[in-house]
């Protein structure tokens, strides 16, 4: 296992937490009502209760691409929204560093064998 990819992927959920719950609420006023399927943090939390091994890895790397799309999509209203060009340059290293991430974790999807369904419901797992 990549014990330094492992690591980098560990802290871009903990600094990407940081980001999507601070523009939570601003998100939830801009879709309230269209019924999205992103799960918030305390719920991918609560999804890992309970599970160890494999079945945490890969509830694990599902719960971290859906966090990251999350922080992708916060990041890409920048360039439209932001008054500050550090906002915008935050905005661009977060898109490029989540794409990476996303990607990798996917990858290693396949090469284990989890589901890569979009919708796939681990809670049975």
């Amino acid at each position: 296992m990549d014990t330094k990819a492992l690591a980098f992927g560990i802290i871009g959920f903990l600094l990407g937490g940081l980001v999507v719950s601070t523009a939570a609420t601003y998100l939830e006023e801009e879709d309230s009502g269209s019924g999205g399927s992103q799960m918030t943090m305390s719920q991918m939390s609560d999804d890992l209760e309970g599970k160890t091994g494999d079945d945490f890895d890969e509830a694990f790397i599902t719960s971290m691409i859906e966090h990251h799309q999350g922080a992708l999509d916060m990041a890409r209203l920048s360039a439209s929204r932001a008054e500050h060009r550090e906002i915008k340059d935050l905005s661009e290293a977060v898109i490029t560093a989540q794409e990476k991430e996303i990607a990798r974790m996917k990858q290693w999807q396949q090469e284990w064998g989890y589901d890569t369904a979009p919708d796939a419901d681990h809670s049975s797992h």
